[in-house]
Parts: C-alpha cells; sequence; structure tokens
C-alpha cells in the first residue's frame, strides 16, 4: 500500500512540476515571426476598407490602447496604477507599432495582467481562511469601471477583500433562504452566522439531493478557473484580443478573426458543423462536456461508454494515431482537434463524470458527422386566442433567433441552410390551416445575414426596396428579390422586437413598418445596430480574417437604424428595458444619419389602427394581475441595474436579498403559470396575441392582394408604360 501510495505521489509530483514548467514557458509567450505582417496587414486594409475611411493615426492608438487594457481588466481591480502608468508610452504608440509590424506590446501586458491574476487568486484564497466579519457596517461598490485603478497593494487588498466578503455573503445567504423554502422554516439569525456556512451546506444538500459544496469551495473554484483561462491563453489568443481592440477603435463591430475565431463564425452562420456533437466548456484545465446534443454522433451512441454530461475530455486523437493530451490546452483548439472531416474516426480519453477522482478513465471512439445546431433555427407554431363570443381564433407564431444563412452552398446543395426558407415553410403550415395573423417573433435575435433578412422581408411585401445601404461612395437600395408568391403571408401581421433585437432583425422591422405590413410590439426601441461587416480575408489561411463596418443601413424612410434603432408602435417593455443594453450604450459606436427616403409606397396602413389597438391594450392589461406583477419585475430590475453599492452587514443584506428572492419567485411563476405544452410563453406575447387579434377585427381580417406592389418604379412603369427618370 505505502509503494501505491508513492507510486501516486511521484506521479502528481511529475505531472506537477510538468504543469509549472508549461505555465513558466506561457508567462513568457511571444509572437509569432509572421505576426508583424499580419498586424502591418490590419493596418492597411482598415483606413482602405472601413466605412470612415479613417487612417491609424493617434486618435485609433488612443482607443486602441483602451481597448486592450478594459478587455482584460473591466471593472479595474487587477491592475494597480503604477501597472497602467508603466503602459502610458503606447498610448499613442500604437499606431506605429503596427504599422511597423511590432506587436510586443500586448504580450507585455499579458504578462504584467497574469501575475496580477495569480496574487488575486492567492489574496482570495487566503482571505477565505481568515473568515469575515458580517456585523461591520459597510458597503462594496461593485460598478467600478469609471473609477480609478486601485493606487496601492493596500488599497486593492481592501477592494477585494470586500468583494470576497460580498460573495461570500450571497451564498450564505442564498442557501439560507434556500434552506428555509425547502423545510418551512425560518432562516437563521446573526447569531447563527458563524455555522451558517456549514449548516447550509449541509442541510441543503440533503434536502436537495445536490453535492455539498461549501461557499469557499466555489468562490476558489471561480477564481481559480479563470486563472487557468487566462495562463492557458497562448500567442494567437493574444493577438487577436490586440488586433481586435485596434479594429474596435474604429468601431465597435469591427474586429480581427484569427483562424479559429472565423471557424467559429462560419459555424454560427451554417448553423451546423463536423464533430462529435457535444458543447464543451473549460474546467480545471480539462473540456467538460456541458450537453450531448440530439442527434448527434455522441446521443445516437449507446455503448456503456458513451460520452455523457459531466464526462471531462482529457486526450484527443485522430482515427488510428496516438491520443495527444489536452489538459490545459485553450479550450477552443481542444475543440478544433475533436471537430474534424464527416465521416472521419476521433478517439476521446475521458475521466468519467462518475468518477472525478481521475482513477479510471474511458476512450471512447466515434465517427465525425454534420451536427445541426437547430436551437438557432426558426420554430413555429399555432396559438389560439378566445373572443368574446368563445369561439377561438388561430394564430401563427414564428420566433426566430438569428437570421442564418450558408454562405458556401446553393439552394439546392446538401447542407444548404436559410433562415428565410424555414420561414417560409411555417408561412405554408400557417397558409394550410387557415391562420388568422402571424406574429413573427424577432425578440433577442442579433441578425446574421443581410441576405436573409431582405429575403424574409419579402415572404411579406411582394416587390419594392427593402433597405438601403450607404458605402463609402454610394447608397445602394436592396429589393425584394423574386420569389414564389405561394411562399407570402398577405394577413394581419405583428413583430415582437426587444433591446437585443439588433441589425437584420431591425431590417425587416423597419421595412415591415415603414410598408404599413406590420404593427411592432415590445420595448421601446430595438438595439440600434446600423452598419454592415464585411468578412475580408489577409492573406494565408493562419494570418485570418478582418470583419470590417463598411457600411451602414438606412430604413427605406431615409432614417438610420444607429443608435435609435425601430420604435415599437405599442411598447410593452421587458425586463431588459432598465439594463444598459444597446448601441448607444457601447463605446465608440457611430452616430446616428439620415439619407433621402427610397421610392417606395405602402402596402397597407395598419398605423390607422394603432391608437384603438393600443387603447384596448391598455385597458386589458389594466386589470390583469399577472401583467402588474411583470410590470413589478421590470422596475425592480431597472432599480438594481441603477444601484452602485451594495451592503455587506447581514441583516440589512440578507433583507435585501429576501426582497430579491421574491422578485425571482414572481419570475419563476411568471413562467410556470404561462406554460402551455412544451412552449413557455410570456407576458408580453401573451398580450402581442391580443393585438393581432384585435387588429383581425379592425381590419377585417383582409388578405394584402397580391398585386399591390412596395416599389414606386413598378407601379409608375404599369401606369404609364415606361419607367421613372
Amino acid at each position: 500500500m505505502m509503494k501505491f501510495r508513492l507510486t501516486i505521489g511521484l506521479s502528481v509530483l511529475s505531472a506537477g512540476l510538468v504543469l509549472q514548467a508549461a505555465q513558466e514557458e506561457k508567462s513568457h509567450l511571444a509572437p509569432q515571426p509572421y505576426y508583424g505582417d499580419i498586424a502591418q496587414k490590419v493596418t492597411r486594409m482598415l483606413p482602405s476598407a472601413h466605412l470612415l475611411q479613417s487612417p491609424v493615426g493617434d486618435d485609433i492608438s488612443q482607443k486602441a490602447w483602451s481597448n486592450l487594457i478594459t478587455s482584460l481588466d473591466f471593472d479595474h481591480s487587477y491592475f494597480l496604477q503604477h501597472d497602467i502608468d508603466s503602459f502610458t508610452n503606447m498610448v499613442f504608440g500604437i499606431d506605429d507599432a503596427v504599422k511597423a509590424g511590432d506587436v510586443s506590446f500586448p504580450y507585455e501586458v499579458y504578462r504584467v495582467f497574469r501575475g496580477r491574476v495569480e496574487e488575486r487568486y492567492a489574496f482570495v484564497t487566503n482571505q477565505l481562511a481568515k473568515g469575515f466579519n458580517f456585523a461591520e457596517n459597510e458597503t462594496y461598490t461593485w460598478k467600478r469601471k469609471d473609477v480609478p485603478w486601485p493606487a496601492t497593494q493596500q488599497e486593492q487588498d481592501e477592494l477585494w477583500r470586500k468583494r470576497v466578503k460580498n460573495e461570500y455573503l450571497v451564498q450564505v445567504i442564498g442557501r439560507e433562504i434556500e434552506l428555509a423554502a425547502a423545510t418551512n422554516k425560518p432562516a437563521a439569525g446573526l447569531a447563527a452566522v458563524t455555522n451558517a456556512m456549514a449548516a447550509a451546506t449541509n442541510d441543503v444538500a440533503s434536502v436537495t439531493n445536490a453535492p455539498a459544496v461549501s461557499p469557499e469551495e466555489n468562490i476558489c473554484k471561480r477564481y481559480k478557473q479563470f486563472m487557468i483561462v487566462i495562463q492557458d491563453m497562448d500567442e494567437e489568443a493574444i493577438l487577436q484580443r490586440y488586433l481586435s481592440a485596434v479594429a474596435m477603435a474604429y468601431d465597435p463591430h469591427s474586429d480581427y478573426m484569427s483562424p479559429m475565431r472565423k471557424e467559429d463564425f462560419d459555424i454560427d452562420m451554417n448553423l451546423s458543423l463536423c464533430g462529435i456533437g457535444a458543447q464543451l466548456r473549460s474546467e480545471d484545465g480539462m473540456a467538460r462536456i456541458t450537453e450531448v446534443i440530439p442527434g448527434g454522433p455522441a446521443d445516437r451512441d449507446k455503448r456503456d461508454i458513451r460520452l455523457i454530461a459531466g464526462d471531462k475530455i482529457i486526450g484527443v486523437g485522430q482515427g488510428d494515431g496516438l491520443i495527444e493530451d489536452i489538459v490545459h490546452l485553450p479550450l477552443n483548439k481542444s475543440v478544433r482537434k475533436i471537430r474534424g472531416e464527416k465521416g472521419t474516426k476521433v478517439v476521446l480519453k475521458v475521466i468519467p463524470a462518475s468518477d472525478p477522482t481521475g482513477t479510471t478513465t474511458k476512450r471512447v471512439d466515434l465517427i465525425r458527422a454534420e451536427v445541426k445546431l437547430d436551437e438557432q433555427a426558426a420554430t413555429g407554431r399555432v396559438s389560439r386566442v378566445t373572443l368574446k363570443d368563445g369561439a377561438t381564433r388561430k394564430i401563427g407564431i414564428v420566433r426566430l433567433p438569428t437570421f442564418y444563412g450558408t454562405m458556401d452552398k446553393r439552394p439546392n446543395q446538401e447542407g444548404f441552410r436559410s433562415a428565410t426558407v424555414d420561414v417560409a415553410k411555417q408561412i405554408a403550415a400557417f397558409n394550410s390551416e387557415n391562420v388568422s395573423g402571424m406574429i413573427l417573433d424577432l425578440r433577442n435575435n442579433g441578425g446574421g445575414s443581410l441576405r436573409e433578412a431582405v429575403s424574409l422581408t419579402g415572404l411579406f411585401v411582394r416587390s419594392g426596396p427593402v433597405v438601403q445601404v450607404r458605402e463609402p461612395r454610394q447608397i445602394v437600395v436592396l429589393p425584394v428579390p423574386n420569389m414564389d408568391p405561394a411562399m407570402a403571408f398577405r394577413k394581419p401581421l405583428v413583430v415582437l422586437i426587444n433591446r437585443t433585437s439588433a441589425s437584420a432583425s431591425e431590417i425587416v422591422a423597419g421595412a415591415l413598418q415603414d410598408y404599413g405590413r406590420a404593427v411592432l410590439v415590445g420595448d421601446s426601441q430595438s438595439h440600434g445596430k446600423g452598419t454592415v461587416q464585411t468578412v475580408m480575408p489577409l492573406g494565408p489561411e493562419k494570418f485570418g480574417s478582418m470583419k470590417v463596418t463598411t457600411a451602414s443601413f438606412y430604413r427605406i424612410n431615409g432614417a438610420s437604424t444607429q443608435r435609435k434603432g425601430v420604435a415599437s408602435d405599442i411598447v410593452i417593455p421587458s425586463t431588459l428595458e432598465g439594463l444598459d443594453i444597446g448601441e448607444d450604450k457601447l463605446p465608440g459606436a457611430l452616430p446616428w444619419t439620415q439619407v433621402e427616403a427610397a421610392l417606395y409606397i405602402p402596402v397597407s396602413d395598419v398605423v390607422k389602427f394603432v391608437p384603438q389597438l393600443k387603447e384596448k391594450s391598455a385597458k386589458r392589461l389594466a386589470s390583469n394581475t399577472r401583467y402588474s406583477r411583470y410590470c413589478t419585475l421590470v422596475r425592480h430590475v431597472q432599480e438594481v441595474n441603477e444601484q452602485v453599492d451594495v451592503a455587506l452587514e447581514i441583516e440589512a443584506r440578507r433583507k435585501i436579498m429576501k426582497a430579491e428572492n421574491e422578485m425571482r419567485k414572481l419570475e419563476d411563476e411568471e413562467v410556470e403559470s404561462s406554460q402551455k405544452g412544451t412552449t413557455e410563453d410570456d407576458v408580453v406575447l401573451d398580450e402581442a396575441l391580443n393585438i393581432l387579434s384585435d387588429l383581425v377585427d379592425l381590419s377585417g381580417g383582409a388578405d394584402i392582394p397580391m398585386e399591390t406592389e412596395g416599389d414606386l418604379r413598378t407601379r409608375m412603369m404599369r401606369i404609364f408604360g415606361r419607367d421613372m427618370p
């Protein structure tokens, strides 16, 4: 037995020495020789390709410097002021450095930041061992992005003492509340604070069957995980952060895309990848499986050794080759090794979830296949609204999370995906069921393919301009493409938006509003992203690509969607309304502008019904107790977001957290009470159904005539037999 223990001990020591050596090597990361060539290409591309056509000068350098520092330490907690002072020689020097191909600066910043992260982890573990005095009347300032960096080590330690105390307090009181709810007993009083952690941990674990993990362990694990992520950064990740900081000095949506970042971008647009069908996250330096995707190779594997959530992948082999150790390899590189060509074999060395000690491992071989990421695809269903006479009215609902579209395939090729095609299929089903109207839910849709936004608009407007695109030297009007009339939806339409509906979502919502085709319902306005990005390769694949803002969007009425977004006709705010969300909140966002309106005519006039729709909706919601609770939740989120300091005295904090818990219960009740089948509705969607039903009544439910044209030139051609000048 002693020999066995000695062997294990030597193995652990050996592994620790290897890991230490690897980490020491990473602390001296330096750029690859060709990184300078990439930087020079970036500085040549940005001034010529970007919409602003601005040179890479001192103004860009100053913004890039701020972007880089903020990307590492956004809340001014890790660096000390003298660290920042040591970096200031590059405030106006980044432009000259990158033009010369010198990219050494971010590696210097990384080495300092990595050291500070390691120091803070050591401080956290020591502070947790000391404990806290919860009776002190003090507060913690959690909003720090606009405050100075700590001037001294002592000031930083005091800041972090309060920071960790705040996190500890949240866990202790949270467990007290959880225990009280589970056992119907009152939460512990102040006298029981000294043993609250142990009692809450053990009792909650026994009631909820959750693993007994102390607050100390939770907090230490979180900071250790962050430290590992920083330690595991490689040369490419640092270059990615640096050149992105330079690109974002032009605007928040320009970006440098390393080869791996570009691969992820393509996957998002295509909604598919070739791999094993598992979602991964980094944990303790390993790739932990968080979810097995339905229909993928891992899900179809029915063997005893199959992958399950909680398994940790520590090695990857290609085909019959040797298995390569991936412990402490950055997650994006581990994922890239697991992905591969369709039909090829990958062999994984795995620590099973059932034995997290790592004493046993298993080997799982899988054949890679295309995995569809269908959670981001369009979905549709038919809902029923009960009328005053007891009859029901069928309403179609389509939820579109993103405007996806395969860039490198044609519609008749295998693997082609299109948001427009998928929505058209839902519309065809609605038409066959003879629904009275339709809701297009674009909430939380951050955009995507411009092509898809234009073509999808054509499902509701037969012809005419959709959006104006302003490039550096011209304005291009993009019209509705020629589409099969059978794909169209011609009945009353409501579009749902919120503060995170952006870009392509705003193009569609704005066009349908300008044409008088739809009533917009939701937050007071959408996100406000009115710019176009183009992905441009920088040369060889290893150089990566640039995502550059090359144009800006304008509605067909001439107004930009930039910053101001698209305004709802009927405002029913979400909890996002009170948060700092929106293009106007992003540093360096381009300003709102306006151009001349395009030549178009409305295809309908639903705006004339909006005052009546508002009045009916307001009366309905005034007597809706569920909506009143919802409004309380919306106001509460806004109030919390406006707070800068939080109490660290336990009784004051307990009172606050109890109130927070009541708000969460309101939110949970909202979801639970509105579950219908397998779909969770919400207050806004429920009221949108009623608004649409009112619109059907007010408009008579009339279809938009197929001969209606939204293009003024086409209409004049029909009348006069010639085109307009």
